[in-house]
């Protein structure tokens, strides 16, 4: 028995990176993902695996099912979110696809997309362009005909492509990164509207847990204001650690050894798009502990 429990083990380690992949990108809540990842061992365990000719297949479908299920009962829990709701962000320093065959599906501004699509249309855009699965695996995962998982996908990126940005190098959003912080602290308002595109929009999740803005900001002016109307007292002993978090350039703002907020910016051709306040602190714990290693 412990032999066998030993390979079932060895079996869902060698995949365990890719589950939790699976989970965040269709959860977009690290907490919620390890749950799923927790649950789907739990079943591994109960399996009679002498039966599973494919233990990878037999997890991945396990691990989408049951994220499916999660994502249905917490559509009703984020329609009554207070403020904008945005991601869980999760380090990515040493894992930057996250699991992945690649980093697609991962980056805030995408995530925050995905949660217009239905939970079975999100599984497949997941599994298909983040995980490379052939549709012949796709369909028997979110049990629908090949067909029907192909338009699914097709669904899904025609609801994202109209949205998407053009994407910058890496570099280029970490300059912007630096400048706004710079800008920021300092209450410049006229290089914050250098920075910032005409439409740009600054979001904040507080989750009604912290004072944050319950609104997005929108525009150039109005968001300059806003991030000038707070730079007296929001940086006052704050310590700002460079990180990588969903595969982009970001800053983990702490005070006293206290993580309370991570900073990101989505960048265009015209400059900062949007900007991204996490300040939620049950949404803060997977990024924590860059800050107190």
């Amino acid at each position: 028995m412990d032999a066998n429990l030993d390979d079932a083990l060895a079996a869902f380690q060698a995949v365990r990176g890719r589950l939790f992949g699976i989970a965040y990108r269709m959860l977009g809540s690290a907490g919620e993902a390890e749950d799923i990842v927790q649950e789907t061992w739990l079943r591994w365990q109960g399996t009679d695996r002498t039966v599973v000719q494919d233990p990878p297949a037999f997890l991945a479908t396990a691990t989408t099912r049951l994220a499916i299920n999660a994502l249905q009962s917490a559509r009703s829990q984020r329609e009554t979110y207070i403020g904008p709701w945005l991601p869980e962000p999760v380090d990515t320093s040493a894992d930057p696809t996250l699991g992945a065959e690649r980093a697609e599906a991962l980056g805030f501004a995408v995530l925050v997309m995905l949660e217009r699509l239905t939970p079975t249309e999100r599984a497949a855009y997941v599994l298909r362009e983040a995980f490379a699965y052939p549709y012949d695996q796709i369909c028997e995962i979110v049990q629908v005909s090949e067909a029907a998982a192909r338009q699914l996908v097709s669904r899904a990126r025609k609801h994202l492509t109209g949205e998407r940005r053009r994407d910058v190098p890496q570099s280029e959003q970490r300059r912007l990164l630096t400048a706004f912080l710079t800008a920021a602290k300092t209450g410049d308002l006229m290089q914050l509207e250098r920075l910032l595109s005409e439409d740009v929009v600054s979001y904040s999740d507080g989750g009604g847990v912290v004072r944050a803005s319950k609104f997005p900001v929108v525009g150039r002016q109005r968001v300059a204001k806003f991030v000038r109307a707070f730079h007296t007292h929001f940086w006052n002993g704050v310590d700002i650690t460079e990180a990588d978090t969903n595969g982009q350039a970001s800053v983990i703002l702490s005070k006293d050894g206290v993580t309370f907020a991570v900073i990101t910016l989505v960048v265009g051709a015209e400059g900062i798009d949007q900007v991204l306040w996490m300040m939620n602190p049950d949404k803060l714990g997977a990024v924590a502990s860059r800050v107190t290693a």
